[in-house]
């Protein structure tokens, strides 16, 4: 009986090691993440008196940038049409809020009540199957997960070409869709590499920093795009 109690404590052991390093990596994660959030780019920019507003919204677990769905020129509707989503007449709403990530993620964690640590598991890891999240909206209040962004018509044009380029279109200049969680939303083929280090908050933090907002240099997490708005 020793040889096999001794091989199950060795076993125990390096399960626990195991166990300790991956929390360890978690931890260094989640400092490097705030670490890399609380670093500004375009730190020196000024917000205008006027402007186009845009809205970035967080739900917990994505954020997401809410566009009007025509402004300076940028009309969405060529791209993002009414028969994409289950319910057309949702498609008068003013606004669309746009949100890019790993396929399976996106579509199947809708709230951390859906969470699958083997998704997360997955997605952190890496995958090039990426969607663009985009649901029509009204102009939403602003609250404590809703902020409010002036932008000049420069920045706004430098963001919408950065969410344009993130659609996955093909030669008629429209990316595949399919429904999304509910009849005003739905999801399109992405372009861009998803893993632990390009999330879908890391991807809404770059298209501000493109636009000229200031905003971390690296924001992985909800709180690292919103600390800044």
């Amino acid at each position: 009986m020793a040889a096999p109690v001794r091989t199950a404590r060795r076993i125990g052991r390096m399960l626990i090691r195991i166990a300790a390093a991956i929390a360890l990596l978690c931890v260094v994660y989640l400092a490097a993440g705030l670490v890399g959030g609380a670093i500004p780019a375009n730190s020196g920019r000024a917000p205008p008196k006027y402007g186009i507003p845009i809205y970035v919204a967080d739900n917990g677990i994505h954020t997401d940038i809410v566009m009007p769905v025509s402004a300076a020129g940028v009309d969405w509707r060529g791209l993002v049409r009414p028969g994409d989503i289950a319910d057309p007449r949702y498609a008068a709403h003013t606004h669309l809020a746009f949100g890019w990530g790993d396929r399976t993620f996106y579509v199947d964690t809708p709230t951390w009540a859906d969470v699958d640590p083997r998704t997360v598991v997955s997605a952190a890891i890496g995958s090039s199957d990426t969607v663009l999240h985009v649901e029509h909206v009204p102009e939403p209040p602003v609250g404590p997960d809703i902020r409010r962004v002036l932008l000049t018509r420069a920045e706004y044009l430098r963001l919408a070409a950065y969410i344009r380029a993130s659609f996955a279109t093909g030669a008629d200049g429209r990316a595949p869709s399919i429904h999304g969680y509910g009849p005003a939303d739905a999801f399109y083929a992405a372009r861009g590499h998803y893993d632990a280090l390009h999330t879908c908050n890391d991807w809404t933090g770059a298209a501000l920093r493109h636009a000229g907002i200031r905003m971390g240099q690296w924001t992985p997490f909800p709180v690292s795009v919103m600390a800044w708005l």
